[in-house]
């Protein structure tokens, strides 16, 4: 039987890599999971996705959809998917950062918005969240900027900047910043025992964990992690008993059904830490030291809402995230992590009733179109 094809662009936002798709071209979206399977190539048992698109890691395993927005607040719907690797399972639960940073030039370009001028700002609205994202980027003869010096940790080379401003971040995933009430709380985990987590919700939700508390000094790095089987397990169902506290599963074995949400990441101060790249990140750099596992997986770099939740926590006082923060600490938050570091600003403060309230969430990625035209992909089933 032939193959199917629909149209397509592969681009880079940030750290990750996806197949965006305009809304018009797929069929309703109770059809669209075998589609992003068998494009991406997956499930693959050797966990390589060589008959897709896919790269092998949860970064390079996505898929976007974009459409115009019907919305006051927002120009473009957003929505995101994150594929499976080994498994036939496509998850809708979670947004992913740094695809974020390329859904307004793929607008521009792709001629669902005409700005004028040399800079502008697309309003997306991302239907995984519901949140507002403002992504703001310079203009060349009416098309997204792409050259540009700026650098970030993981990809190579520079380009054009592009800000995310993260608009009330708190509560994406369960609709409270803190869904327990508590800046610490004493989880019991399965098979592990008690240990102090920090469970914040913003941009995603996630669920902190001290790196001393796991035996770990906080600046392993992927390669190490991947290696340490037990670790892992660990990890998961620290995060399995975490969905069951912040209400996202009803029990373990629903929380196994859930690969998105909550990210779990372990934190530690500051410290002399290598990078992927080789070249040390000094303690005076930063202000924590930050790993996440994203679907499993050790993050080569940061999940960009995991960084933003990361950010937003660190300014919450009393989470572990906080207690990590170095002394030297200025406005934006500085996080060391496997791949360099990375600034995030976080507005964070107190409501009349004294409740923790998350106003905005920054930072800058860049994003670049890689190429476009027909994804072709085996007959779904």
């Amino acid at each position: 039987m032939p193959l199917l094809s629909l149209p397509a662009v592969f681009m880079r936002g940030g750290t990750s890599r996806a197949i965006v798709f305009h809304r018009k071209d797929l069929p309703a979206q109770a059809e669209w999971d075998p589609i992003f399977l068998a494009a991406m190539g997956s499930p693959d048992p050797n966990g390589r996705q060589l008959n897709g698109m896919g790269g092998g890691i949860s970064s390079l395993s996505k898929v976007c959809v974009l459409s115009p927005s019907d919305r006051a607040d927002a120009d473009i719907d957003y929505t995101f998917a994150q594929v499976q690797i080994r498994e036939a399972k496509v998850d809708y639960r979670s947004m992913c950062g740094n695809m974020s940073s390329a859904v307004g030039p793929f607008a521009v370009d792709e001629g669902l918005l005409r700005p004028n001028g040399d800079r502008t700002t697309v309003r997306i609205f991302n239907t995984n969240t519901k949140k507002i994202v403002h992504s703001t980027f310079g203009l060349v003869d009416g098309r997204a900027a792409v050259d540009g010096d700026m650098a970030i940790p993981g990809v190579a080379g520079t380009g054009a900047p592009v800000r995310l401003d993260f608009l009330t971040p708190g509560g994406a995933t369960t609709g409270t910043l803190l869904p327990t009430g508590n800046v610490v709380d004493e989880l019991m985990v399965p098979d592990v025992g008690t240990i102090p987590v920090s469970m914040v919700d913003a941009a995603n939700a996630c669920v902190f964990v001290r790196a001393a508390d796991l035996g770990l000094t906080g600046r392993e790095l992927p390669e190490v992690l991947d290696q340490n089987t037990e670790l892992l397990a660990k990890l998961q169902k620290i995060r399995r008993a975490a969905s069951v506290a912040i209400g996202i599963a009803r029990d373990e074995d629903e929380a196994r059904t859930i690969n998105g949400v909550p990210i779990i990441g372990f934190v530690a101060p500051p410290m002399d830490a290598p990078t992927l790249s080789g070249e040390p990140i000094a303690a005076a750099q930063v202000d924590l030291t930050v790993r996440f596992l994203s679907n499993g997986q050790p993050h080569r770099a940061l999940p960009l809402t995991a960084s933003l939740c990361t950010g937003v926590a660190a300014r919450i006082a009393g989470t572990l995230v906080h207690q990590a923060m170095g002394p030297d600490a200025g406005a934006s938050v500085r996080i060391g992590m496997p791949s360099g570091i990375l600034t995030v600003d976080a507005d964070v403060g107190r409501d009349p009733f004294g409740a923790w309230v998350a106003h905005s969430g920054a930072f800058y990625r860049t994003a670049r179109r890689l190429f476009d035209g027909r994804v072709y992909y085996p007959v779904p089933g």
